[in-house]
């Protein structure tokens, strides 16, 4: 595939908000999960909850997308000076030139169950002041952005389970492609509600501990939040050195189960490997992989097996769900700018948590950092239903 630039990135979540939060954590090893203390919740587990999201106010004429999802997903955007640089794109290149491509699972959902306490006794009726089109509306985010940055562009949320913002990166490159574009709002926002704490729990999945992804006692997952964006334009014919280019993708569907991967992986392995065909890359051109790696049995066993098919034990790889938790419908954004920065910071993230590998699952999995130059770093993301989907990133000097 043609490279692609991101030109700017940034990431909210429970490490922190901007970039060099998030470097921060990484480099020492921390982890951002806490006893779960959200809302009304009575659970016993972890959550990466992001501090100051209440707080957030938003412009006085964007009032009826106020939810949750839209305050963080306005935080997100504030950081590392990332509006500066989209405004400066639609200066560029015009209002309908730019587009929106957002991943969420569950968008402003907490706003309907908010608003559900208040029903009206007598009747049931919903409280007035309750907007489903600008809140719980799966396209609420993608449409705020798009209104924050005073956009007429396309404008699309792309929710697919946990592979949402990995997949928007595709849905972005077509549309440059096709030309009906010129640059993208890629990323992802998913913010913490009591749908999927309670749903997660009622499957079984919620660890009572901050979740050890690849860990041979691992319990399950830890749901975080989060707010990731990056800028994607077209390459430059020399890239600087440090510039981060998407430089493949790959999609799968394996349809197993509603809520299990294929056991072998077969969907997984799909995804990597047309990733690395797009990119025109070996296996051994991978010096990295940011692994889905929720902490689930199932989870980390599958993608274990295609990730050994594929690269054995040669290739170094991690989960950085124990630092953030499973951002879910944000992780594959997020995931993707921990990737940006391993590759401009020239390290590879140890999984914080993890203890003792798992034995069965025969990959080189990082417990502590590594440094050194990173110039390829594969990032998976893999979704309920079997949607997967795989990216390949590299420096601007990667030969």
């Amino acid at each position: 595939m043609t490279p692609l630039l991101l030109s700017h990135y940034t990431a909210t979540s429970c490490l922190g908000a901007g970039l060099d939060a998030t470097l921060d954590a990484l480099h020492a090893g921390r982890s951002g999960l806490v006893p779960c203390t959200f809302e009304t919740v009575d659970l016993p587990t972890a959550i990466g909850e992001v501090a100051g999201v209440d707080d957030e106010r938003l412009p006085a004429g964007l009032a009826e997308w106020d939810c949750r999802n839209n305050r963080l997903a306005q935080r997100g955007l504030m950081q590392d000076g990332f509006a500066e640089a989209v405004r400066s794109a639609i200066t560029r290149y015009g209002r309908q030139r730019v587009g929106v491509f957002l991943g969420t699972s569950t968008a402003g959902i907490l706003q309907t169950e908010q608003a559900y306490r208040r029903r009206d006794p007598a009747s049931g009726k919903l409280p007035g002041d309750f907007i489903y089109r600008t809140t719980h509306n799966t396209y609420s985010v993608a449409g705020f952005v798009r209104a924050w940055f005073d956009l007429i562009g396309p404008a699309v949320a792309v929710s697919s389970a946990c592979s949402s913002s990995a997949k928007v990166f595709a849905s972005a490159r077509r549309m440059i492609e096709a030309g009906l574009i010129d640059a993208a709002i890629v990323g992802g926002v998913d913010s913490l509600c009591l749908t999927t704490l309670y749903g997660f729990n009622s499957l079984e999945l919620l660890s009572p501990r901050p979740a050890r992804p690849y860990d041979a006692d691992r319990e399950g997952i830890s749901i975080g939040e989060a707010a990731a964006f990056a800028l994607l334009e077209r390459a430059p014919a020399q890239p600087a050195a440090d510039d981060v280019l998407l430089v493949g993708i790959g999609e799968s569907s394996d349809a197993y189960h509603m809520s299990s991967p294929h056991p072998e992986g077969l969907g997984a392995k799909m995804a990597m490997e047309q990733a690395l065909a797009g990119a025109g890359l070996a296996p051994d051109g991978i010096d990295y992989i940011n692994l889905h790696g929720t902490a689930t049995p199932s989870n980390d066993a599958a993608e274990g097996k295609a990730v050994a098919a594929l690269f054995g034990d040669r290739v170094p790889a991690s989960s950085t769900k124990g630092h953030t938790g499973h951002t879910l419908g944000a992780a594959g954004g997020l995931e993707a700018v921990i990737a940006a920065l391993a590759l401009t910071h020239g390290f590879m993230p140890g999984g914080v948590n993890t203890t003792t590998p798992d034995p069965a699952i025969p990959i080189d999995y990082l417990l502590a950092n590594r440094n050194g130059p990173v110039t390829r770093v594969l990032s998976n993301s893999f979704g309920f239903g079997g949607t997967n989907c795989s990216l390949v990133f590299a420096r601007g000097d990667a030969r």
